[in-house]
């Protein structure tokens, strides 16, 4: 279904756990040429493996360690792609943070080392892109990771809520902006998503049920589910897609408490 993402330059920040390994796993599956994005050493071991899943598949993978929300290391992840493949074709900025804190609680530095991640990170990395693209005079593809926090409100995450209400307008921003030269901007909104990070927190049954207690479908979602909207996005078959968040929740964004109403 995806076979014209074969041979596709793609960068995926925070490639190495997550819903970011699932894309760089599913990506490669596709045959693409995948530069896996990671800022700790401690995820080196996750990126070897996705690197050896690549190669099995038939894609072609480089890992380039950066620390997204640092302007000249994406500038630096940016090129190394092009050095290495040539090109750049498709852009995922996928890397995020956060950490519960309550906010008359938060202190600046803990505020801003969440936009700068969320935020300022994606924006660095779409700007880059963009000016790639434009170069190279290319329709070329950006896709964000954002979160169904960039409508619903999240007590004790409001810098999360904050960088991620952010990131729904700046991409909507700059997809009108450049949308006539043919690049496509697009965000993937994930509700409750099971990964290696969630899994221990979603096994608790109280956990659990409250959290179905907020999602329609009653069931939590899988990072397959995201990556799958990640390769339609970035695929021939979404070429008239701009602009647009499409939301991954299983109808959280929909007022589930509404369900048990009588109206």
């Amino acid at each position: 279904m995806f076979s014209d993402l074969e041979g596709k330059v793609i960068i995926i920040t925070g490639a190495g756990s997550g819903i970011g390994k699932s894309f760089a796993e599913n990506f490669g599956k596709a045959k693409a040429k995948v530069v896996l994005n990671y800022r700790s050493n401690r995820h080196l071991d996750e990126i070897e493996a996705v690197k050896q899943i690549i190669h099995d598949a038939g894609g072609q993978a480089i890992a380039v360690q950066a620390d997204i929300a640092v302007e000249e290391e994406v500038q630096q992840l940016v090129q190394a792609a092009v050095n290495e493949f040539g090109t750049l074709d498709i852009m995922i900025n996928n890397a995020g943070f956060e950490k519960p804190i309550p906010s008359h609680k938060m202190s600046v530095e803990e505020w801003q080392k969440v936009i700068d991640i969320n935020l300022t990170g994606a924006f660095i990395g779409s700007r880059e892109a963009v000016n790639q693209f434009l170069k190279e005079d290319k329709k070329g593809i950006i896709i964000n990771t954002s979160s169904v926090h960039d409508t619903i409100p999240w007590p004790n995450y409001v810098n999360y809520a904050a960088s991620k209400g952010g990131l729904k307008l700046m991409m909507e921003t700059m997809s009108m902006e450049y949308a006539q030269h043919g690049i496509r901007i697009n965000n993937i909104s994930p509700g409750a998503i099971v990964t290696e990070h969630t899994k221990e927190k979603f096994s608790d049954p109280d956990t659990r049920a409250e959290t179905l207690e907020m999602i329609p479908a009653k069931e939590i979602g899988e990072a397959q589910d995201v990556a799958n909207v990640a390769l339609f996005l970035a695929s021939d078959l979404a070429k008239y897609i701009h602009g647009t968040t499409i939301y991954v929740d299983g109808g959280m964004t929909n007022y589930p408490a509404f369900m048990g109403g009588k109206g």
